[in-house]
């Protein structure tokens, strides 16, 4: 995979203000304002900067958390995870691996069925492409 690497005034040029803010400075949108509600529809989430593919409808649940959740990434490669020691919490950080986009952060509270995971996404960080 190609890396995406862009300056500053073209991620500003073709993202919105909210965008830029989660996606390049590590913001989180506020919770329960976001798209992307639990639906039995086949598509994919794609990055909202690069493109890159991230995760699958079919592995997102409603966690009750007021944002996006899955309980993996489409694949291993397609995103990174980070240590974040920020705000004195110890969190991992999700972020894309192609253009090092920050989506959001995983907790090993997912559903115990299947991987235990719950990758929390912000929803201005994703984009969903219905029958991918």
């Amino acid at each position: 995979m190609t890396k995406v690497t862009k300056t500053d005034a073209q991620w500003r040029e073709q993202l919105t203000d909210e965008e830029y803010y989660v996606t390049r400075q590590k913001g989180t949108e506020r919770p329960f304002t976001g798209d992307y509600q639990v639906e039995p529809v086949q598509g994919i989430y794609h990055c909202v900067c690069c493109g890159a593919p991230l995760f699958e409808n079919e592995h997102k649940f409603e966690a009750h958390c007021g944002w996006p959740s899955f309980d993996r990434p489409l694949a291993d490669a397609a995103v990174e995870e980070h240590l974040d020691t920020t705000h004195g919490m110890r969190r991992i950080e999700v972020t894309c691996r192609r253009c090092d986009a920050h989506l959001g952060h995983v907790f090993p509270d997912g559903p115990k069925e299947t991987t235990g995971q719950r990758y929390c996404i912000n929803s201005v960080a994703i984009t969903f492409h219905q029958g991918e």
